[in-house]
């Protein structure tokens, strides 16, 4: 820090606020610390009484605080993301679509363990709404060695740290099992649950089977749901271990392959996952999704359907953060349920 001649201050950062007071009028910032001064700022200062300053000496291998901003929103930011116009050593990212919302943990702590600096986001994995705020970046001090700007950059590699994948326009089939309902001794009250959370993410039912508890026209409803063109298809009903329920022996026959049957989650414990070799994912849901406002169903779905291929590993990582509390007032995603990864 060094104190210079206001005339001579053009291209320096301010070290402290100055502020503007007119009698019954106004009183504020007029210049806000780590400005730098222009050319059309002397007039201004001169009037503010402010013939000297204190500012930062401009050394070069040093970043102002606005220029490292802008490197850090380069490391971090990818299409589907807006930056705001850089205030006060600080650029916020939004979301320009609905979708799921991603963060590279590991390159993230490594860059904020460099020290001096500060990329704040929200939670990996969690969906998010179009014009939602999903991480703010700066650097601590108003300038900052360029030496360290490049590390920052050689840490993050070529790939951004953040991630917005917005969700895909899928076609669901829905295969609802169990002789109760085939014989109309209950109503199918399922169905009805699991298309709703379908259309939160723009997911339409392509069509929707019914079928008794045999594990062999239940995998049959899934291969008709198949060949009708589902990119995802899900199955209510027979997911315990009753002698009974047979839906998750049926979903193996359908030739997917299973990545998990049974989680650390609660609710949603018995959900079962496979997958065909095209990739086409088959659910088996718990009777929890029918009752339960959220539940594994809640954590899956947006991953699926921004088009990520889920393996036993996340299943087992979902454990962290798995246990629903059920709250009076559900506030989900905005809550601990599944934000441990």
């Amino acid at each position: 820090m060094k104190k210079i001649a206001t005339r001579d201050a053009v291209g320096h950062v301010l070290c402290h606020d100055l502020t503007r007071i007119v009698k019954d009028k106004e009183k504020g910032v007029a210049f806000r610390k780590g400005h730098v001064v222009r050319e059309e700022d002397i007039e201004e200062l001169h009037k503010l009484g402010k013939f000297q300053l204190y500012v930062w000496e401009k050394r070069a291998g040093m970043l102002h605080e606005d220029d490292a901003a802008e490197i850090l929103r380069a490391v971090c930011q990818n299409t589907a993301m807006s930056p705001t116009v850089v205030k006060e050593g600080k650029i916020e990212l939004t979301a320009l679509t609905d979708g799921l919302f991603r963060v590279d943990a590991e390159k993230l702590l490594a860059i904020n363990s460099l020290g001096e600096i500060c990329i704040a986001s929200r939670h990996t994995n969690t969906p998010v709404v179009r014009g939602e705020k999903l991480a703010g970046v700066r650097v601590i001090p108003l300038v900052i060695a360029q030496e360290k700007m490049d590390r920052v950059r050689a840490l993050a590699g070529e790939t951004p740290l953040l991630e917005l994948r917005p969700y895909r326009p899928l076609k669901a089939g829905i295969v609802t099992t169990g002789r109760e309902i085939t014989e109309g001794l209950i109503r199918d009250t399922f169905t009805p649950v699991v298309a709703e959370k379908l259309a939160h993410f723009g997911i339409t039912v392509l069509g929707h089977e019914m079928v008794d508890d045999r594990k062999e026209n239940i995998s049959r409803a899934i291969l008709r749901c198949r060949e009708a063109g589902a990119d995802l298809i899900l199955c209510t009903g027979g997911m315990s271990v009753d002698p009974d329920d047979r839906t998750p022996g049926a979903i193996a026959n359908s030739g997917a392959r299973p990545v998990c049957h049974g989680t650390p989650v609660l609710p949603g414990a018995m959900f079962m996952l496979a997958y065909f070799e095209d990739g086409t994912p088959v659910m088996g849901l718990p009777g929890c999704v029918m009752y339960a406002r959220r539940t594994i169903f809640d954590l899956v779905l947006p991953r699926v359907a921004a088009g990520l291929v889920m393996t036993a590993n996340d299943f087992s990582a979902l454990g962290h953060g798995g246990l629903c509390l059920e709250c009076e007032e559900c506030r989900f995603p905005a809550c601990s349920f599944g934000r441990g990864n």
